[in-house]
């Protein structure tokens, strides 16, 4: 019987490499380099594109609680309600027309 035995994949490979030259290696080292420089960049792209749309979503929240505080603003500074609230909370009252005192300008 023949003795069969599997050669050692890891070890061929790394023989001709060797024996083919520098060259070749050289190319190798710099197509894995550029493949794992396209990986990166791909990822950093990503990364960037999903921090731009949590902006996005943020600012919008941010545009509508804007547009909320400016509703409230303009409900809270009404005539008819700051008159109401100066009658009922701070008890004040217009005062009678002999104790107004107008005051003239030059």
């Amino acid at each position: 019987m023949m003795n069969k035995t599997t050669p050692n994949l890891a070890k061929l490979i790394g023989l001709d490499l060797i024996t083919i030259g520098r060259v070749p290696l050289g190319m190798l080292l710099l197509i894995f380099a550029s493949a794992m420089a396209v990986v990166f960049t791909t990822h950093l792209t990503r990364s960037a594109i999903t921090d731009k749309d949590q902006a996005l979503v943020e600012r919008e929240r941010l545009d509508d609680e804007w547009r909320n505080l400016l509703l409230e603003e303009t409900a809270l500074a009404e005539h008819s309600r700051v008159q109401a609230v100066a009658k009922q909370e701070l008890e004040m009252k217009r005062p009678d027309s002999d104790k107004e005192v107008v005051i003239d300008l030059p």
